[in-house]
């Protein structure tokens, strides 16, 4: 009775060790005697005992991988580290178990081969600043040559690269260069706009100043014009006034006198005197003759 049940027992857990469940983004491989039968993708699925049995189990989940920094060899003979990070992603389960022994280190195998290749085509400062060209070349490299292990590469990118450590020292003497080169340069310009600008706000000044003093001198001239002509609108008036009053003799000579009394006010005025009234009535009979001369032209 004892054995019964040891048997049924072993024949209930050998019965659910044959049951699998493959879950989902994953695929078993399964072996037949040896050789490979069937491949599972994700649900449930029953086995033979002592028949089949799972050879691999897949993940059909995209992986990453970042390897470690591999010394290469520059066109210009310049070694460098530099490491990369693969993406890629199983398609064939079969193929993945079957095609090539740990793929993963194939993997790695190739693309530090791979890597190499390439910057061995290029020269430092190409390898510096190509790296989307050598992500893509290896991508496509590494994508064609594990087609046959059931893996495609999504995508390849070049992490660090390391040049020797006096390199680094001189691309950081050329880049401190560069920077003070341009900081040089920055500054002349500022300079030049900065002088551009007095100069422009000089000229502009000694114009309106210019300018200012024209429009000054200009209404001097006017308002000296102005006074003269109001000046000599008086006088007419005055001897218009005296011709018509009919003035006398006396009257005549008094203005003459009272004229030069005016004229002889002026600090460069040279004034001369008659010396007897005989000469006096003269000049006022001068001054007559002027004015009737003047009430002629009118």
């Amino acid at each position: 009775m004892n054995i019964l049940i040891i048997i049924l027992i072993l024949l209930v857990v050998m019965i659910f060790s044959c049951i699998k469940v493959v879950p989902q983004a994953s695929t078993y491989v399964i072996e037949r005697i040896g050789s490979y039968y069937v491949t599972w993708t994700n649900g449930l699925h029953f086995k033979l005992p002592f028949i089949d049995r799972v050879a691999n189990r897949v993940s059909l989940k995209e992986i990453v991988k970042d390897f470690a920094p591999q010394p290469v060899i520059t066109k210009d003979n310049v070694t460098m580290q530099i490491d990369t990070v693969v993406y890629f992603q199983i398609t064939d389960a079969k193929l993945y178990t079957y095609g090539v022994e740990n793929p993963i280190a194939a993997i790695e195998t190739l693309t530090a081969t791979t890597l190499r290749n390439l910057i061995g085509d290029l020269e430092l400062d190409q390898t510096l600043t190509s790296r989307d060209l050598i992500n893509s070349k290896m991508r496509s490299i590494l994508d064609e040559a594990t087609d046959p292990w059931g893996i495609k590469v999504n995508r390849v990118e070049v992490k660090n690269i390391i040049p020797p450590r006096d390199i680094q020292e001189a691309m950081e003497k050329q880049m401190r260069a560069e920077r003070e080169r341009r900081e040089k340069i920055l500054q002349a310009e500022g300079e030049k706009k900065s002088s551009i600008l007095i100069a422009e706000g000089e000229k502009e000044s000694a114009i309106l100043r210019a300018e200012a003093k024209k429009e000054s001198q200009i209404r001097i001239a006017e308002g000296e014009a102005e006074a003269l002509l109001k000046i000599k609108e008086a006088e007419a008036k005055g001897i218009e006034l005296l011709k018509n009053a009919k003035a006398d003799q006396s009257v005549l000579t008094l203005k003459s006198l009272e004229s030069l009394e005016k004229m002889a006010d002026g600090q460069s005025t040279k004034i001369i005197v008659p010396s007897d009234l005989q000469n006096v009535a003269t000049l006022g009979t001068t001054i007559q003759e002027m004015l009737d001369s003047h009430g002629k032209n009118k």
